[in-house]
């Protein structure tokens, strides 16, 4: 094996970073994973940064407004958890973007899509009820777990599906 072979083996992983015109990912050219790649890194990051900012936010500016109140306490450890998910789920799908040129899209995709969709219903229902006190939007939350669990079974696929 030559030095050239050895370093194009070792790049695989990195499919979607390399040159899309000359390289190939797991005999598919990196190209067609790239729009992909982008998307979920973009996601990725745009959602870390909310999680950041918005775990900051509950911490120094929720929570004096909060302790008045009655269930000041609950919808503070609410906003913690939706915080906490969010920023988990956001670097999940940070590791999709990284995927995305070593196994077939579909269950990346739909791990990706599961996640933000996660995000979206069970961060956003907790933050939407600490900030709003309506309870009932406690009833969305579980549908948000749910898309979690199906990002992590899409991902254990996408794992299965990896051509070594």
């Amino acid at each position: 094996m030559t030095s050239s072979m050895l370093t194009k083996q070792a790049m695989v992983p990195f499919c979607p970073a390399r040159k899309p015109q000359t390289t190939h990912c797991n005999g598919r050219q990196a190209r067609d994973n790239a729009p992909m790649f982008r998307v979920f890194l973009a996601l990725s990051a745009l959602n870390g940064f909310l999680a950041v900012a918005l775990g900051a936010f509950g911490a120094h500016g929720l929570r004096q407004r909060l302790a008045v109140l009655e269930d000041g306490a609950q919808r503070l450890e609410w906003w913690r958890t939706a915080a906490s998910f969010h920023l988990w789920h956001a670097l999940a799908l940070g590791l999709v973007a990284l995927l995305v040129g070593r196994t077939s899209p579909v269950p990346l995709s739909l791990a990706g899509w599961a996640f933000l969709a996660g995000i979206a219903l069970f961060s956003g229902s907790l933050y939407a009820m600490v900030l709003t006190g309506v309870r009932g939007l406690g009833t969305v939350t579980p549908l948000g777990g749910v898309a979690f669990l199906v990002g992590w079974a899409a991902l254990a696929w996408a794992a299965f599906r990896t051509a070594d």
